[in-house]
């Protein structure tokens, strides 16, 4: 699962909100796909932009995340590890363009969850949607524990006693 983090929660909330007002999406383009439309959020390049560095190579996300070679100087390696460098994986982005992670599924009611499709605009909502709160409440959790041992660290009582 990503590394939660301030930036990639916005950027999935900023997803969120394109999407719902009807933002370009077209499963089968690279920069309006399920991952294109998270890239353009966090690396911020335009749908075209995105979908002209994809075709120097062939095949979709799942292909070119498959290929991925940090050191090729492919422009489509290139807007990958900037992805990475935001708190992604390859597996999280595997799983954004088939919708398939199972962490982000088990959040979904198995009704919904048995009709969700992977180019359903309405679906990836839904997904982000639950991706965003378990990152967020991963976020919360960890920026409470550390707190907590901030807290423990600095106690005069307990360093002086």
């Amino acid at each position: 699962m990503a590394t939660p983090n301030p930036e990639l929660i916005s950027a999935l909330g900023r997803t969120i909100a394109k999407l719902r007002n009807g933002a370009a999406y077209e499963w089968g383009h690279m920069g309006s796909c399920n991952c294109g439309n998270l890239a353009q959020e966090l690396i911020y390049m335009t749908k075209d932009e995105i979908h002209r560095h994809a075709m120097t190579r062939s095949g979709d996300w799942n292909d070119q995340l498959l290929e991925y070679c940090p050191s090729s100087g492919y422009p489509m390696d290139l807007m990958i590890t900037k992805l990475l460098e935001k708190g992604l994986r390859i597996s999280d982005l595997r799983h954004l363009e088939r919708l398939s992670d199972p962490e982000v599924l088990r959040e979904i009611p198995w009704e919904r969850r048995m009709q969700m499709n992977k180019n359903s605009r309405q679906d990836v909502i839904l997904y982000l949607e639950k991706w965003m709160e378990m990152l967020e409440n991963q976020w919360i959790e960890k920026s409470e524990t550390q707190e907590g041992k901030k807290l423990k660290k600095n106690n005069r009582n307990k360093v002086f006693a």
